[in-house]
């Protein structure tokens, strides 16, 4: 692809990104989100509703979980019914998606989609607003009290699911909805369709039907910045990680005199660099020490899992590479896919530099931030043993002082700190 040409992203595949990205967080569960928008969906069409509804309700079942960053909040939301600090992640998902106006249609019924049905009179929410977030409350419970049957016995266990959701009708859900769970129960279809292979291949047909909505590259970044956000908030070690590793990027790609749609595109690769660490434990990215060979296998993972959420979006190839490639070495070393050095571009080679530039400055569980010339030390050593590109390297050492001072977000050009999406304060609609 001609790296000057401007990018035009089917909205869908970026949704089904969102999903992929954030149900990796369930760890050996990650199909939750494509599972809440297939039975929506059903639930939509044995209602009656139209075409136009049935499209919402599966976008939005993708999207409600899109506030959830960390193994604890999922498993607060899947081990109770009714979770007390489920409004948590219904708040940032709302200013998640209340940010970025092509999602913003999504924004109040994934901030409502925990609300009970007995509860909406008195929040002031609109009526196929209501509707759709609490059609996506039922669903999301049906997922929940079904999953640990999928695979397993799930055509048996089925009339008990049915008869655990409905002693919620009316207060929890709204009595028509419960109906139509009764009827959709009935066909085994439904229960197999929800099994891993099946969700799966459903989900993926779907973002093969063109929604004819597109993202600009202006819009891409932006939607970026949120996915970068919602890595970042895995740890509080990786705060804002993503956010610098790109300003870093964009900044020695600008000196590097590479044309602007491609600083565009590299910053993006670089937001989106560590999306796959959702998919990396806690316990394991935050650990005070060394990793085991086990616990280091795992984290090797996480550029593969990026690659894999990036490549299926149409006219992301080179950056989906550029940002899976960021722990490649220009000897063919690194991980995971040991390209060629004639295979790794200049930007992936950029990006893999403000990579670790930036993960040296921070603060790690394991040590605490470095000096300036503690990290330059250390990039010389990697040059030298062919890990990265000595030109760029070159580079962020002749503007040292201030690749460190966007490293560490004090730099007044690039000081654009994330909004505080998990804001305490009340939302306002």
């Amino acid at each position: 692809m001609n790296p000057d040409t401007s990018l035009h992203v089917d909205l869908r595949q970026m949704i089904l990104a969102i999903e992929t990205a954030v149900s990796l967080v369930g760890m050996n569960d990650t199909n939750h989100g494509k599972r809440v928008a297939f039975i929506a969906s059903q639930l939509g069409h044995q209602l009656g509703w139209g075409e136009e509804d049935l499209e919402y309700l599966f976008e939005l079942g993708l999207l409600h979980d899109c506030g959830v960053s960390t193994e604890q909040m999922h498993a607060g939301l899947v081990n109770h019914f009714d979770w007390e600090e489920a409004d948590l992640h219904c708040q940032i998902g709302y200013r998640l998606l209340s940010s970025f106006q092509p999602l913003s249609r999504y924004a109040v019924p994934v901030l409502h989609h925990h609300t009970r049905w007995d509860e909406y009179p008195k929040e002031g929410v609109g009526a196929r607003e209501t509707r759709m977030a609490n059609l996506i409350f039922l669903a999301d419970r049906i997922d929940v009290v079904a999953a640990p049957h999928y695979g397993v016995d799930i055509l048996l266990a089925r009339e008990g699911v049915l008869a655990t959701i409905e002693q919620y009708t009316g207060h929890y859900f709204a009595p028509e909805f419960i109906e139509a769970f009764r009827r959709l129960q009935r066909f085994e279809a439904f229960w197999i369709a929800l099994e891993d292979r099946h969700v799966t291949r459903y989900t993926w047909d779907m973002g093969a039907r063109a929604r004819r909505e597109t993202l600009s590259l202006e819009q891409l970044k932006q939607l970026s910045l949120i996915l970068a956000y919602i890595v970042d908030q895995k740890s509080p070690f990786t705060a804002e990680h993503s956010l610098r590793v790109a300003d870093l990027s964009r900044y020695l790609a600008t000196t590097l005199n590479l044309s602007p749609v491609q600083c565009d595109k590299i910053e993006i690769a670089a937001l989106l660099h560590d999306l796959g660490k959702l998919h990396t434990p806690d316990q394991v990215l935050e650990k005070p020490g060394p990793l085991s060979d086990i616990e280091r296998a795992i984290m090797n993972q996480h550029s593969f899992e990026t690659y894999e959420i990036l490549r299926h979006i149409e006219g992301l190839g080179d950056v989906a590479r550029w940002a899976a490639f960021h722990h490649e070495g220009v000897n063919g070393g690194g991980y995971p896919f040991h390209p060629s050095e004639r295979d790794l571009s200049i930007e992936a080679r950029i990006v893999a530099v403000a990579d670790i530039f930036q993960a040296l400055v921070q603060a790690r569980p394991y040590r605490p931030g470095m000096t300036l010339s503690e990290v330059l030390d250390l990039l010389d050593a990697k040059v030298t043993a062919g890990q990265l590109d000595a030109r760029v390297v070159s580079i962020a050492k002749r503007h040292a002082c201030e690749c460190f001072e966007i490293a560490k977000g004090n730099d007044a050009q690039y000081n654009h700190p994330y909004t505080d999406f998990s804001s305490p304060e009340p939302v306002s609609q």
